[in-house]
């Protein structure tokens, strides 16, 4: 099916671009969307009479966008989660998480504005890139931790996913086998043999 673009889609094309897509995405995203209108002669002039209005309403939403942009370009969040003490999450930190907390921490962002390719399943600091208009995406720092402690250490450039880091240095020391057994005791063969 052939459309015409009322906004810059991302691998698609610019705003007034005429292109063909499968009919299912244009049927089930595009047109309900608003971002396209169907290729016939009736929708072109529609769009070239409604050109000027469709650029300067684009040119206002990625203003707005931009401003955001610099609050939010290069942040840090942190988020608190229950984790395994290789790292592992019991779970996973998704688009709707991240949205919340960007939602939170006073910032308008939906959770399909939020490209990730996959939930997050472990903890550390993970960069997320975010669309805040076709134009306009930065990235914010996602700190996934145990605790806001664990969070303030792993900021620090600390990994936090092995044993040791969140028992300390000294856990294989305490794992000897002298903490356990008394070397110079007596051994009894707990068998007489009398």
């Amino acid at each position: 099916m052939e459309v015409i673009l009322l906004e810059r889609v991302s691998r698609l094309g610019q705003m007034g671009d005429t292109v063909k897509v499968k009919d299912g995405f244009a049927r089930n995203f595009l047109l309900p969307q608003g971002k396209a209108l169907r290729a016939n002669e009736a929708n072109k002039k529609k769009f070239e009479g409604q050109r000027a209005q469709l650029e300067a309403r684009n040119l206002e939403r990625k203003s707005e966008a931009s401003q955001v942009a610099e609050k939010l370009d290069g942040t840090s969040f942190i988020a608190v989660r229950s984790a395994g003490e290789t790292g592992q999450l019991y779970g996973s930190v998704s688009t709707r998480d991240i949205a919340e907390l960007l939602t939170a921490e006073g910032f308008s962002v939906n959770r399909n504005q939020i490209l990730l390719n996959q939930p997050i399943k472990t903890i550390g600091l993970t960069n997320v890139a975010i669309a805040l208009h076709p134009e306009v995406e930065v990235t914010v720092t996602l700190n996934i931790a145990r605790t806001a402690d664990e969070a303030e250490r792993q900021a620090k450039g600390e990994t936090l996913t092995t044993a040791e880091a969140i028992y300390g240095d000294d856990i294989n020391d305490n794992a000897r086998p002298e903490n356990f057994f008394d070397p110079n005791a007596e051994f009894d063969g707990g068998e007489d043999n009398a």
